[in-house]
């Protein structure tokens, strides 16, 4: 009799949990909401992007006990720098020797460039967009549009011929400082798919601040023409790349308008940075390739949201692989370098000189790179 009663609060006790479990899956309040939107099916590595091994065995530049350097660049100087997690920026020669700490933003710098006086402009994604001298001294240049309409994720940036800078607000929902970091925000962002990201353009002379486009899925990496008059956006939460009128004042690009149009769509992973290279070329980072699972859940918003309440660990996201690759400005696939081991983890981009490609990433505890010596063959275009 003991056992049976004691069988029966044990079973109670498990049906109590499971009714739990179940509550908190289907009904604890997150922060997202969801909307369904069509995704296109994978197309996997073929064509163009057909596997190879061309970015494997990286050589590595040290970078102390930094890490992260999403975003790598050379400066007006023949210097190279490079933005790391702690939200210091790192400034080398080019081969990595007499490294230092130009400044520490007390942020993250997701991206940058430099205007014709050699300072770097940097989109910071807890700061805003940022004035950073030759001295290391940081100056804010806009963290608003308006006195409503704050800049809550600035990701990258790209300084036009006449100083106009260029940059993305990835995500006009969520905010790195106010949901534990850039990982946490775009999570947030790509599950809800309500697009909300867009691009901004900042005046040095009269420091106003302007939207150019929104109605991107996170609006990434930016890069200008070689005339500086078209934009080039990655949309990293629907893998694809747009082509924009510069001078495009407040548009919608989930409205048909003959000032945007995509590129590239249905890549086979999440594009980041977009950075120029020589001969014309515009390189571009997958940092994941794309995972079934996810695309499977474009049209079911509610299992997103019950995504949203489990362990960030048991998202699906891509297995770690290793992928940049070029495109010309009418969207040819001109190179493509993959490590399907992906020993170097979470490849966001590639900055060309005549001597190297460095690889930019997420996580990696060092600056990868390959030796250009002649540039690499060509792939098939489309």
């Amino acid at each position: 009799m003991k056992r049976r009663s004691t069988g029966k609060v044990l079973a109670a006790a498990v049906a109590l949990a499971a009714a739990g479990a179940a509550a908190y899956l289907c009904l604890w309040p997150v922060p997202a909401e969801p909307v369904a939107w069509p995704a296109p099916r994978p197309p996997g590595y073929e064509g163009p992007h057909a596997p190879n091994t061309r970015l494997a065995g990286l050589h590595r530049i040290d970078i102390g006990s930094d890490f992260g350097p999403e975003h790598i660049a050379l400066g007006p100087d023949g210097k190279l720098y490079a933005a790391m997690t702690s939200g210091t920026l790192l400034r080398m020669d080019a081969d990595g020797g007499r490294r230092e700490v130009l400044a520490d933003t007390g942020g993250r710098v997701l991206g940058f460039d430099f205007d014709a006086q050699g300072r770097m402009l940097a989109a910071d994604a807890m700061k805003g967009l940022l004035a950073i001298g030759r001295d290391g001294r940081v100056e804010l240049l806009a963290d608003r549009v308006g006195p409503d309409d704050p800049i809550r994720y600035a990701n990258s940036v790209a300084v036009a011929p006449d100083g106009t800078v260029y940059f993305t607000d990835a995500s006009s929902r969520f905010a790195p400082s106010h949901w534990g970091g850039t990982y946490e925000a775009s999570v947030l962002d790509i599950l809800e798919q309500a697009a909300t990201g867009r691009v901004l353009a900042h005046d040095p002379v009269t420091h106003g601040t302007r939207v150019v486009a929104r109605g991107f899925s996170f609006a990434n990496g930016i890069a200008l023409s070689a005339d500086g008059r078209t934009l080039f956006v990655a949309e990293t939460g629907r893998y694809r790349i747009w082509k924009l009128d510069a001078a495009a004042r407040g548009i919608d690009v989930q409205r048909a308008t003959p000032q945007a149009r995509v590129l590239l769509d249905n890549l086979p992973g999440y594009p980041d940075n977009l950075m120029r290279g020589r001969d014309g070329r515009i390189w571009v980072g997958l940092f994941k390739p794309r995972n079934p699972a996810a695309d499977s859940l474009a049209e079911r918003p509610f299992l997103r949201k019950v995504l949203l309440r489990l362990p960030r660990a048991w998202l699906p996201l891509g297995k770690p692989y290793g992928h940049v690759f070029a495109i010309d400005e009418d969207g040819r696939i001109v190179e493509d370098l993959q490590d399907p081991t992906g020993a170097y983890p979470e490849t966001t981009g590639a900055t060309e000189t005549a001597q190297r490609l460095y690889i930019h990433s997420l996580h990696a505890p060092a600056i990868g790179w390959l030796a250009l010596t002649p540039v690499s063959s060509t792939v098939p275009t489309r």
